[in-house]
């Protein structure tokens, strides 16, 4: 069955995030795959944490440096980086939250899409 070129290109956009999160070190990234849920509003969203907020700060900046980098893909909207407790990153059909600790598990985000198809990867050490 061939794929949807937009399937394949969020997929690669998420693979390149998930590394971006990984170069700063982010803690428990999950890609959650929306893709088959009516209601999304994008095709993954992907997920991590840090202890800080300038850690936070440091896994957007490398999520958007990689995209830039290796995909030459640039970033539609950006929020929360005043206080980094919580930035999100839109790439229209990928989306990055990136918490700080706390604020992960306050939010829920994962239980929110608990029908997605998640995937967990292994943070660089």
């Amino acid at each position: 069955m061939k794929k949807h070129k937009k399937e394949v290109d969020s997929q690669k956009i998420a693979e390149v995030i998930v590394q971006g999160i990984q170069e700063k070190k982010g803690k428990d990234i999950v890609s959650l795959d929306l893709r088959k849920i009516s209601s999304s509003v994008s095709d993954y969203f992907i997920i991590c944490h840090a202890d800080s907020s300038t850690q936070v700060r440091a896994i957007a900046d490398s999520v958007e440096h990689e995209m830039d980098k290796v995909l030459n893909e640039h970033l539609w909207h950006k929020e929360g980086q005043g206080n980094a407790e919580w930035i999100l990153l839109d790439y229209v059909s990928v989306v990055v939250h990136i918490f700080k600790t706390d604020k992960r598990e306050f939010y829920g985000v994962e239980e929110l899409w608990g029908d997605a198809q998640s995937q967990r990867f292994e943070s660089a050490s």
